[in-house]
């Protein structure tokens, strides 16, 4: 393992303030396309109507998945997340962590709020309810998922970002199949948790700069690296959905195949995995750096340990005269014994 000053790691900062930007930009691009343009909301409300087909065989895991999540249950997470960085004494982790999950669910309770949605003569039976960007059940399991992960040793950080990207994904499709929400919901809501993960982990490295010199773990490559290819061919899936869906906006719902509505409500469920997918991947890509193994205790602004001063012989080695002179005041390590003959 690599021991590394930490200072000021420009790098690192660079690439988590551009993941915020990223998370941020997608967010509004989601945003703009899916809930104020024509096309995009015709694409959500394809999506959502093939919910219908297959409900009954997964009802039971979409209830379950939905009813665990809640205003108790992020309270709780959130407290023993952050007892765990706390157990490990990591202050700074354990209020990055908790920084994380209050901003992102706050921030989309916000937004949920401020949004508007035009009414374009889409999804009537839907107009009354307003809003539902982004999704807040995605938001809570998202936030607890990517907060758990970077509270954990590194050494069960691979398994745990591969449960938290399965779970995140669970509660997105979980939202889309109760009818709860739109495929555009819940990705807007794992952007928003993207963007806040980087923050967080932002606050982490710049809390723990003050310490001189740390120990990083190795990274998690291959777990990230499978993660990112897995959620990338679910985009692509998310896609060609799109693409084949896309083919039929004129026609009314209604008047669709079973073929053609489960194909966009599958196309969005691939969106919703692969966004989740992605986010932690990214999240794991720096968190051995964001979380290093080991942070000092010392305090930067403590003396400096007493050195033993030299030895000064005079004679010969059966016959000689030992003298100790003082330690420079400069603190440097001089030769500990001088022989003079």
């Amino acid at each position: 393992m690599l021991l590394a000053m930490r200072g000021w790691p420009i790098g690192l900062a660079a690439w988590l303030l551009l993941a915020a930007v990223a998370s941020a930009a997608g967010f509004v691009e989601v945003w703009r396309f899916f809930v104020e343009g024509l096309h995009g909301q015709q694409l959500d409300y394809v999506a959502i109507s093939g919910n219908s087909i297959g409900r009954t065989r997964i009802e039971g895991v979409v209830s379950n998945t939905l009813n665990g999540i809640s205003v108790l249950s992020l309270t709780v997470a959130t407290g023993v997340i952050g007892f765990i960085a706390l157990a490990r004494r990591r202050v700074a982790l354990a209020v990055g962590a908790v920084l994380l999950i209050g901003g992102a669910n706050l921030t989309t309770q916000l937004l949920k709020a401020l949004i508007y949605r035009p009414d374009l003569g889409v999804d009537p039976d839907r107009v009354a309810a307003g809003n539902s960007l982004p999704s807040g059940h995605t938001t809570i399991a998202a936030s607890v998922a990517v907060a758990f992960v970077l509270v954990l040793p590194a050494r069960a950080r691979p398994a745990g970002a591969l449960v938290a990207a399965g779970f995140a994904a669970l509660a997105g499709v979980a939202t889309l199949s109760a009818g709860w929400h739109r495929p555009s919901d819940a990705v807007a809501a794992l952007l928003i948790v993207g963007a806040w993960a980087a923050l967080a982990g932002l606050f982490i490295v710049v809390a723990q700069r003050r310490h001189g010199s740390v120990e990083y773990g190795e990274p998690s490559t291959y777990m990230t690296i499978f993660l990112a290819v897995i959620s990338l061919g679910l985009l692509a899936g998310a896609a060609a959905a799109m693409y084949v869906t896309n083919e039929v906006l004129a026609e009314a719902v209604d008047d669709l195949s079973r073929g053609r509505l489960f194909a966009a409500y599958a196309g969005g469920a691939l969106g919703i995995a692969g966004t989740a997918g992605l986010m932690v991947a990214s999240v794991l890509a720096t968190a051995h750096r964001v979380v290093p193994q080991v942070v000092p205790d010392d305090d930067p602004s403590a003396p400096p340990p007493e050195r033993e001063p030299p030895t000064v012989r005079l004679g010969g080695d059966d016959d000689a005269t030992t003298h100790r002179l003082a330690v420079p005041p400069d603190g440097t390590d001089p030769e500990q014994t001088i022989r003079l003959n």
